[in-house]
C-alpha cells in the first residue's frame, strides 16, 4: 500500500474534495483505495456519509497505540474505505507535541498496516495547518500531493508546503517522501487570473504539476452536504469529467 498525503496549510483549496473524489474514482476503476481523515473537522469522515463521533477515529491509537485496520469502515462505494475522524483528534495536536517520537508516532502506527492492509492506496486527508498532525502525515507518507487553488495566495502557500515538505525529508524523519503532483483547484477559464497561476506552476514544477484541471463547480460543492461523491451525485457534472480525468492520469502516473 502506497501513503499519500494530500495536504496544503491553506484552508479551502480543495483537499478534502480531493481525497474523497480522487478516492471514489479510484475505486470505481476497481483500485482498493482507503481515506484516512486526519482533519478534526471532519469533512471526508462527513462527505461519505458517516456522522462523525459515532465510529472510533485514529485519536485513541495515536495516544496509545493499536491496530489501524479495526478503525476501517466499508463506505457505500466497493473498493473505497474509509478511516474516520472527529473533534477529539483536535486535542491530539497538544498531547502528541509533548512526546518526542510526535513527529514519526503516526508513521509508525500506520507501519504494520501499511504492510499487510488489502489496499493499492491511503490517501490522507491532512488538516490545513502546519501543526503535528499534517508534519507526522508527511513523516508517515511515501507522496505528496498538493491541490493548490488558482489564485495568487495559492503560490504563496504552495512555497510554504513545498519548505516543510523539504525540512521532513532533512529531519530523517521520513527522507524518502517525494512531491508526487501539483492538482490545480477552482479553475476559472473566464479569468485571466487562473490561466496566470496555472502557467505559473507549470512553469516552476513542469514535472509533478497535473495536466488535469479541476474547474469551479458548484456540483462538488453540493455533493458533501448529501453525504456522496461527485460521481454519485451529479455524475455528468464537470467535476465528475475532471476527477475521473485526474484518476485516471494519477493511475498513468503509478503504472
Amino acid at each position: 500500500m502506497k501513503i499519500i498525503a494530500i495536504a496544503n496549510q491553506k484552508g479551502g483549496v480543495g483537499k478534502t474534495t480531493t481525497s474523497v473524489n480522487l478516492g471514489a474514482c479510484l475505486a470505481e476503476k476497481g483500485v482498493p483505495v482507503v481515506v484516512l481523515d486526519l482533519d478534526p473537522q471532519a469533512n471526508s469522515t462527513s462527505a461519505l456519509d458517516f456522522v462523525p463521533g459515532d465510529n472510533p477515529s485514529i485519536y485513541q491509537h495515536l495516544i496509545g497505540g493499536g491496530d489501524v485496520a479495526e478503525l476501517v469502515l466499508p463506505t457505500k462505494y466497493p473498493q473505497l474505505s474509509l478511516i474516520p475522524c472527529d473533534m477529539d483528534l483536535a486535542g491530539c495536536e497538544i498531547e502528541m507535541a509533548r512526546e518526542d517520537d510526535h513527529l514519526v508516532r503516526l508513521k509508525n502506527l500506520l507501519a504494520p498496516f501499511k504492510a499487510s492492509a488489502p489496499f493499492d492506496y491511503m490517501l490522507v486527508d491532512c488538516p490545513p495547518s502546519l501543526g503535528v498532525l499534517m508534519t507526522s502525515a508527511l513523516a508517515a507518507a511515501d507522496e505528496l500531493i498538493v491541490p493548490l487553488q488558482c489564485e495568487y495566495f495559492g503560490l504563496e502557500g504552495l512555497s510554504k508546503i513545498v519548505g516543510v515538505h523539504q525540512q521532513i525529508r532533512d529531519s530523517g524523519a521520513n527522507s524518502d517522501v517525494v512531491l508526487e503532483g501539483i492538482i490545480m483547484t477552482m479553475a476559472d477559464s473566464r479569468t485571466n487570473l487562473s490561466t496566470m497561476v496555472i502557467n505559473d506552476v507549470r512553469e516552476y514544477f513542469p514535472e509533478v504539476t497535473y495536466e488535469t484541471i479541476i474547474p469551479r463547480n458548484i456540483r462538488l460543492g453540493e455533493a458533501p452536504s448529501y453525504g456522496k461523491s461527485i460521481i454519485d451525485y451529479a455524475p455528468s457534472s464537470t467535476g465528475a469529467a475532471a476527477y475521473r480525468a485526474l484518476a485516471e492520469e494519477f493511475l498513468r502516473r503509478h503504472a
